[in-house]
């Protein structure tokens, strides 16, 4: 055998054992490339390890989104962000650098139904999600249920160690659960252990004045306000409802076809 067939048979040896898929498959053509463009070893090292770095991040985002169970589908490409106030707009724009995660802060959107608060906050997931963030979403009301189902089993500490793993969890539509004293006790439990340990993203049609709907107990209603609105950044999006002006413009439309 050669001795460059021997270095090369080791070089992929070495790869393979350094976990580095990528490099090992993409270092021969990455150096047709550096010799075309007269490259020098640096710079084709360099372009080597960009390609395999990018491949990991790309890995990682993609494991991220699986996991974060996200709705892939609500992205800022699909959102008006016209329709947003001045305000709200700096506010969500603030957010996309996820220092409010470093600070455990929490983020809650509150507004009328269709405004577009689920949208923006699965959209600013998602660029968090980007950035090598775990986040976590769910509806309010299945989470509640999951945690019950924990509780019942009676593997709701492994549970809520598995949730404390996330930087944020988003909880859409808060003020939807079903006037039950359990899912009631698991939301405050679950907001007493986010307390200054992880932020909290949340939605809710429901201003505060009106959440001793949901926990059935002016103490326990203030308590968990108390800890939410410590550290938090307060969105408020009383638009439109986005799916209502959808619906108008297509019956317009129909109408003049």
């Amino acid at each position: 055998m050669s001795e460059r067939k021997q270095t090369l048979q080791r070089l992929e040896e070495q790869l393979r054992e350094l976990k580095l898929p990528h490099m090992r498959e993409q270092y021969a053509a990455v150096a047709k490339q550096a010799q075309k463009e007269s490259l020098g070893y640096e710079e084709y090292l360099a372009l080597l390890v960009e390609q395999q770095w990018q491949h990991r991040r790309q890995l990682r985002t993609e494991r991220l989104l699986r996991e974060s169970r996200l709705p892939l589908e609500k992205t800022w490409d699909s959102f008006d962000l016209q329709r947003l106030p001045r305000k709200v707009l700096q506010q969500v724009k603030a957010l996309l650098d996820g220092t409010f995660l470093a600070h455990k802060e929490n983020v809650l959107f509150f507004g009328t139904p269709g405004s577009g608060k689920t949208h923006l906050l699965c959209a600013l997931g998602q660029k968090l999600v980007g950035d090598g963030h775990r986040i976590y979403f769910n509806s309010c009301m299945l989470l509640m249920q999951d945690l019950l189902k924990a509780k019942k089993e009676l593997t709701l500490p492994r549970y809520l160690k598995k949730l404390a793993g996330f930087e944020a969890i988003i909880l859409d539509d808060i003020g939807y659960l079903q006037q039950d004293r359990g899912e009631m006790e698991m939301l405050f439990t679950l907001l007493a252990e986010r307390y200054e340990r992880g932020s909290i993203m949340l939605t809710s049609n429901l201003p505060f004045s009106k959440w001793e709907k949901i926990f059935m107990d002016p103490m326990v209603t203030a308590a968990a306000i108390d800890r939410l609105v410590h550290h938090s950044v307060i969105v408020e999006m009383n638009l439109p409802s986005y799916r209502m002006a959808v619906a108008k413009q297509k019956r317009n439309d129909k109408d003049k076809s």
